[in-house]
């Protein structure tokens, strides 16, 4: 799939609420790709507004469990490998911001292995953690706010 047809499904195909102050656009929307380069080589926000966020992920290391009390993320893999856990029981979990709860590992949960082309939904609450990434492993991310 094209990047500026991507971000238009994404910017679409999800039911809005507010999180961000501004709106969403009523006019279609396309990024340039070297602003999309851009983004994957800093691993950036590409666009936010009240409904959605379109972030450009970028992961060379594994990282900490997130759960979001209120985004689904949607992620589809553009480059790289990865071994993705989600679902049971945060260790050590604590909030981190209003609506963000940050957590050690993942004690029973299920590991995905992505790879590029794979697309994979993480629902709101659900506990999610990198536990290996093998070399530079880029990412969409549809951050979804109810």
């Amino acid at each position: 799939m094209k990047t500026t047809a991507l971000i238009a499904f994404a910017a679409t195909a999800f039911l809005p609420v507010a999180i961000a102050a501004e709106p969403p656009p009523t006019d279609v929307v396309v990024i340039d790709h070297a602003k999309i380069d851009d983004a994957f080589a800093r691993g950036q926000t590409v666009l936010a507004n009240s409904s959605f966020k379109v972030l450009a992920g970028r992961r060379v290391a594994p990282g900490v469990v997130e759960i979001h009390e209120h985004d689904t993320d949607i992620f589809y893999i553009v480059e790289g490998s990865a071994t993705f856990v989600t679902g049971g029981t945060a260790v050590d979990a604590k909030p981190t911001t209003p609506g963000e709860i940050r957590a050690t590992e993942i004690s029973g949960g299920t590991p995905h292995q992505l790879t590029k082309g794979d697309v994979i939904v993480i629902p709101s609450g659900t506990p999610h953690q990198f536990t290996a990434v093998s070399g530079t492993f880029l990412y969409y991310v549809v951050k979804v706010t109810r």
